[in-house]
């Protein structure tokens, strides 16, 4: 799995973080996504796909290897 993130589409909502925070962080003083974990472990595939699933902005974009 690698996770992609748009920045200029995040409105800074923060429900990654609390979904996944070993992998989504936020900028202190805008509240924008920063990922922490492009490819993160098998163990946290599960909430990395729903992070992105209720990301309000769509703002996380998950690809799955072929």
């Amino acid at each position: 799995m690698k996770v992609v993130v748009d920045e200029d589409k995040c409105c800074g909502a923060g429900q990654c973080v609390l979904i996944a925070p070993e992998v989504f962080d936020q900028r202190e003083d805008d509240g924008i996504v920063v990922l922490l974990e492009p490819e993160p472990a098998v163990e946290l595939h599960g909430q990395v796909r729903e992070a992105a699933a209720v990301c309000p902005a769509a703002a996380i974009e998950v690809v799955e290897p072929a």
